[in-house]
């Protein structure tokens, strides 16, 4: 399945670029991530809670990135597996600096196999569109939050995400609707 899309988020490339690729910000956006850890060789080990329909699980396994051109550029290996079956996927993600903004183009394949494969296609692509879309919804308000320390001279104090959003730490704790 085929994934693409375009988000514009007012943080300059650089700073965007690293709040991307940190693990601790991955985790806080990444609907469904309870806990994403760096390993040395540079990949990530994650465990998610997704599902699609009535199909719910979790997930663990790996994120790799790759083809680093920082601030512009980068290639996203994801390789889980769960009771409710597999989820495998490459994706790129450039940075493009326009005026003010960041303009995000990322473009993927994902595949899935076992119990969630049965739920079918259509179903399958539209979660995985609205998991993106929460994705950046998320990194939009961890750059205004950075913004708003750096301006203020505050302590970073990091965004809720909202519903979706779980705690990184494995716990599961309440979450705000808002």
């Amino acid at each position: 399945m085929k994934l693409e899309g375009t988000h514009r988020i007012s943080y300059p490339r650089v700073d965007l670029w690293k709040l991307m690729i940190d693990p601790e910000v991955l985790c806080r956006c990444v609907p469904g991530c309870e806990n994403l850890e760096a390993l040395p060789d540079g990949s990530y080990k994650m465990t998610l809670k997704a599902g699609v329909g009535s199909i719910k699980g979790v997930f663990t396994g790996s994120i790799r990135l790759e083809e680093m051109r920082q601030p512009e550029h980068f290639k996203m290996l994801v390789d889980a597996k769960g009771v409710p079956g597999f989820v495998k996927g490459v994706g790129t993600l450039d940075l493009a600096e326009v005026g003010p903004e960041t303009v995000v183009t990322y473009s993927g394949d994902v595949s899935v196999g076992g119990t969630i494969a049965s739920v079918g296609q259509r179903m399958i692509q539209s979660s995985a569109r609205m998991m993106a879309a929460q994705f950046f919804t998320s990194i939009e308000a961890e750059a205004a939050a950075a913004a708003a320390a750096k301006k203020s001279s505050v302590p970073l104090e990091p965004p809720k995400h909202g519903f979706f959003a779980m705690p990184c730490d494995g716990s599961q704790g309440e979450s705000d609707a808002g």
